[in-house]
């Protein structure tokens, strides 16, 4: 996947996450590309603190897919996925990752929010200590201020 092509879909990424968001759901999205970089064969936004978008879209896909077909494929997400997403992603034999911002940026931006209590441990470590090899490509520098943007107005919104 070329940085352009990277670029590009962690926009529409994003715009799942803005989708997510205006229905009152965590700012986060992800989509599933096909092998040819292009086209997009799902997309999810964020449901709930238990369903992030990764591992609900890489649970459906592993459903619709076989998973030789999904090793050739690419999870694009808005942040880097948490350890069970990209747990999820590895079980489910989708071969590549592309994020924009990392986990410890969410962090910042979160702080101690009790609906986000992010974990310090990088999907890479995640990977590394499994038996297959998954591609990761992120932090992604320019869309990482867009995707800020919209976690730094939600969590700071008040909470009932």
């Amino acid at each position: 996947m070329t940085p352009e092509q990277a670029a590009r879909h962690l926009r529409r990424a994003n715009a799942v996450a803005q989708r997510a968001m205006s229905l009152g759901r965590h700012p986060f999205g992800a989509i599933l590309v096909a092998p040819d970089f292009e086209t997009v064969l799902a997309e999810q936004g964020n449901v709930d603190q238990v369903n992030h978008a990764e591992a609900v879209l890489a649970r459906t896909v592993a459903l619709n897919f076989s998973p030789e077909f999904l090793w050739g494929c690419t999870l694009v997400t808005t942040v880097e996925p948490c350890a069970m997403c990209a747990g999820t992603q590895y079980w489910a034999h989708i071969g590549r990752l592309v994020f924009g911002m990392t986990e410890k940026r969410l962090l910042e931006l979160t702080g101690n929010h009790h609906e986000n209590p992010t974990m310090d441990l990088a999907c890479r470590t995640v990977f590394a200590s499994g038996q297959k090899a998954v591609e990761v490509i992120g932090p992604v520098a320019e869309v990482e201020a867009d995707i800020a943007a919209l976690h730094q107005d939600f969590w700071r919104r008040p909470t009932a």
